[in-house]
C-alpha cells in the first residue's frame, strides 16, 4: 500500500465567556511545503473553550481526510487538555467531552496515522484567527466563508503615497562562503560548512547588521554558523525556521551549471524556462516559494513591527525580494546575490512592501 501524503492540522477553538458565544478554526497544510490546503471555521453558539477546541480538531481531521484518506497527519494544538486526552495520557472525565473525543477518534481512525503535538499559542495563530473570524462573523449576523470564496480585495493604486503603518523589517543575510559557492556549484540541502573566508565574512556581516531585535535562520549548517556570529555580537537567541532552507536541487546537488547541462540538457532547459519544473529528484521554485511565503507569514506574526535578521540562501532571499516587488518568479534568474551580502525589505500591515537594499557587500571591504 502506498503511504499517504504528510499533512499538518492546526486547530483551535474559543469562547467569549466560557461558556459563551464560541467558534472554532482549523487549517490543513502540506507538511513539506507549508502550503495551505484547506481552512474551516464555524461559530457554534454558546459553548465552552474545550468544546470549541474539540470541534476545531474534528473539523481539521475531517478536512485532512477529505484531502487524502491515507494521509499521515500531525495535529498541532495549543490546548494541552485536548492533546493529552487524544494521545491517551489523560482520562476524559467531563461528559460533554466524551462524545466529541469519540467522534475525533472515529475520524482519525480513517486516516493513515495521526500524531498529536502541543504548541504554544503564538504558533497556532492561523487557527486562532479563523476561530475569531467565525465568531466575529456570527456577531454581525453573517456566516464565515473560506478566504478563497471571498471577493478579491481591490488592487492597490500605484503611486507615491507612503505606507500607512509601521513595518516589520527583515534584514536578509546570505550565509558566508562555502567550498561549493567558490566553484558556483548547486548547493541546496547539503550541509556544507563555511570556509575560513566564509567565517570571516560572517563576522564582518555581524558587525554590520546594526540594531536587530531577533535572529531567524535556515536549519542548514552554513546558515547556523553565520547566524552564530551575529548572535555572538548581538547577544540574541537564534530561532530556526525550516521554511527558509535552500531549494532541494536533487540530482544536480554539487554540480556546476555546465555539469548539470551535460548530464541532462533537456531537464535544465525546462527548469530555466518554467518555475514549476523541478530538478530531477528536487524541488521547483514554485514549491519553494510556497514554503518561504509561509515562513514569512509566521515571522510577521511573531515579530510584528520588529527588525529581524533572516539568515538564508540565494533562492529564499530572491523569492522574498520578488514577493516584495510583485515580480514574477522568472525574475529570480535576473538577480545576483554574493555570499554574506545584505538585503533589506520592510513589510507593512496594510499590504505594500519596500525593498530598501539589495546585495549590499560594503561590509566585506572594511
Amino acid at each position: 500500500m502506498t503511504a499517504g501524503r504528510r499533512l499538518v492540522v492546526e486547530a483551535d477553538g474559543g469562547s467569549r465567556g466560557n461558556p459563551g458565544p464560541a467558534g472554532y478554526g482549523a487549517v490543513v497544510k502540506d507538511a513539506l511545503t507549508g502550503e495551505v490546503l484547506a481552512e474551516a471555521a464555524e461559530a457554534i453558539g454558546l459553548a465552552t473553550n474545550n468544546v470549541a477546541e474539540y470541534r476545531g480538531l474534528i473539523a481539521g481531521l475531517t478536512a485532512a481526510a477529505d484531502l487524502d484518506p491515507d494521509a499521515r497527519v500531525e495535529v498541532r494544538m495549543d490546548s494541552k487538555l485536548v492533546v493529552e486526552q487524544m494521545s491517551g495520557r489523560w482520562k476524559i472525565k467531563h461528559p460533554d467531552m466524551r462524545p466529541l473525543a469519540e467522534r475525533a477518534r472515529e475520524v482519525a481512525s480513517g486516516l493513515g496515522s495521526v500524531f498529536y503535538e502541543w504548541i504554544p499559542r503564538a504558533r497556532n495563530s492561523h487557527a486562532d484567527r479563523l476561530a475569531n473570524e467565525a465568531m466575529d462573523a456570527a456577531a454581525r449576523g453573517e456566516v464565515w466563508r473560506p478566504h478563497a470564496e471571498e471577493e478579491p480585495a481591490p488592487a492597490a493604486t500605484p503611486g507615491w503615497s507612503a505606507p500607512t503603518t509601521a513595518p516589520t523589517g527583515t534584514l536578509l543575510l546570505r550565509h558566508g562562503e562555502t567550498a561549493l559557492s567558490i566553484d558556483k556549484r548547486f548547493a541546496g540541502v547539503s550541509d556544507v560548512p563555511l570556509t575560513e573566508r566564509g567565517l570571516a565574512q560572517a563576522r564582518a556581516a555581524a558587525r554590520a547588521v546594526g540594531d536587530v531585535e531577533a535572529i531567524v535562520t535556515s536549519p542548514l549548517d552554513r546558515c547556523r554558523a553565520t547566524a552564530a556570529e551575529v548572535a555572538a555580537v548581538t547577544g540574541l537567541e537564534i530561532r530556526v525556521e525550516d521554511g527558509f532552507r535552500e531549494t532541494d536541487f536533487g540530482a544536480w546537488e554539487g554540480l556546476t551549471f555546465r555539469e548539470a547541462s551535460e548530464s541532462d540538457p533537456d531537464a535544465l532547459t525546462a527548469w530555466l524556462a518554467d518555475p514549476s519544473v523541478a530538478p530531477p529528484g528536487g524541488e521547483s521554485f514554485e514549491a519553494v516559494a510556497r514554503r518561504v511565503r509561509t515562513a514569512l507569514d509566521k515571522l510577521k506574526v511573531r515579530y510584528r513591527h520588529q527588525r529581524v535578521l533572516v539568515v538564508s540562501h540565494v533562492t529564499p532571499i530572491k523569492l522574498l525580494v520578488a514577493d516584495a516587488l510583485g515580480a514574477p518568479l522568472s525574475s529570480l534568474y535576473r538577480m545576483h546575490l554574493d555570499t554574506a551580502s545584505l538585503s533589506r525589505v520592510d513589510w507593512y500591515d496594510d499590504g505594500p512592501a519596500t525593498l530598501r537594499a539589495f546585495n549590499d557587500v560594503h561590509h566585506l571591504d572594511a
